[in-house]
């Protein structure tokens, strides 16, 4: 039988008494009042159901193996000991067959538990060039959220002069949202010829696009204590409402010095409910960050790492393909930029599993 390690199974016994615990959560009337938190809470338990229902698969057959084992022990009963015999190479295999499996899951059971991500794509070196391929990256998971079926809001967004964002804050949220679309953190390349180009000339331009899984309150830790709220009138183009009526919402969180603005829409509610969200969101990853620094160098080369100065992926128009620098594999360009990405995530999530179980 494959051996397995006491972290393993103590992370796994981990994962069923969190199971256990929010399915009680559910029976207490503050949460049932709230059908967010109903919504969130029952889409954790569905994440972590696989690897849950797996592991107690596999510990149920390892009783009947040590049962098996134990007639075979005895010898009291030829007729049981031969039975017994018979039957244990097939459940060792299925065993062998579950921890796999399970093993597998863990390593991701995490991220399949984030439902809800915050994605920000920034124009890079390129001018009005990267701001026009940020709106086809925006698109891209746009496209892809659809045929997911995931829930995509925009939070805020600048367009660029000649079209498409010079930045672009989107919310998406659905089951297995993070698990999918975590690794696009990091730098995109594209190289194609601009339209505005009379030479025919292809040029390089970039965009940033970080990904960050979006909190719940209680994951995070903000005092609003430390957070200075102003409310101003807003920026740039929009008419008279816009830039007269003090309905832009500017927060400053002092322990992190982390800001953030939010003008998208002329309600000052509004904007300060998706200032809140987007802070918090910033602050999580921030936190996030330290923690998983202190833990050495088990994930430094995780390949969802976000960072922003890793180029992840070139666009190549000329040649229709989408190069992954990480996998080292291309992928139809056309196809990719429609939103039919599942092929290249397929792959990075197969990759990244991979790494993650080596260093179980």
């Amino acid at each position: 039988m494959v051996s397995v390690s006491t972290n393993i199974i103590a992370r796994l016994e981990d994962l069923e008494a969190q199971q256990t615990e929010l399915r009680r959560s559910l029976e207490d009337p503050e949460v049932m009042g709230d059908h967010r938190r109903v919504t969130t809470v029952s889409k954790k338990i569905a994440a972590l159901e696989p690897v849950v229902a797996d592991y107690r698969a596999y510990r149920a057959c390892v009783e009947q193996i040590d049962e098996m084992q134990s007639v075979i022990d005895a010898g009291d009963d030829a007729e049981l000991v031969e039975l017994a015999r018979e039957e244990l190479p097939e459940l060792r295999e299925k065993a062998d067959a579950l921890i796999e499996g399970v093993q597998r899951r863990l390593v991701t059971a995490d991220d399949q538990s984030v439902a809800s991500i915050i994605i920000e794509a920034r124009a890079g070196v390129g001018g009005d060039e990267a701001a026009l391929f940020v709106g086809d990256l925006v698109e891209m998971y746009r496209r892809y959220a659809a045929e997911r079926r995931w829930k995509v809001d925009i939070l805020d967004a600048s367009p660029g002069e000649q079209g498409g964002f010079k930045q672009a804050i989107l919310t998406v949220s659905g089951e297995g949202v993070w698990a999918q679309l975590g690794y696009e953190g990091g730098t995109h390349q594209v190289k194609r010829v601009p339209a505005t180009e009379a030479q025919g000339r292809i040029h390089t331009s970039t965009a940033t696009i970080a990904v960050l899984p979006e909190p719940e309150e209680v994951e995070v830790q903000l005092d609003a204590g430390d957070v200075k709220e102003m409310i101003t009138t807003s920026q740039g183009p929009g008419g008279q409402n816009v830039n007269k009526v003090a309905t832009a919402v500017h927060l400053i969180h002092g322990p992190s010095g982390i800001e953030v603005r939010m003008q998208d829409t002329k309600s000052q509610a509004q904007n300060r409910e998706k200032a809140w969200k987007l802070l918090r969101a910033r602050l999580y990853e921030q936190q996030k960050a330290e923690q998983e620094a202190q833990r050495s160098e088990e994930r430094k080369g995780m390949i969802g790492s976000g960072s922003r100065a890793e180029k992840i992926r070139t666009y190549r128009f000329k040649d229709n393909l989408v190069v992954d620098h990480r996998l080292g594999r291309s992928f139809n360009l056309g196809e990719v930029l429609a939103g039919r990405m599942q092929d290249l995530v397929d792959a990075l999530v197969e990759l990244d599993t991979a790494e993650r179980l080596a260093a179980l």
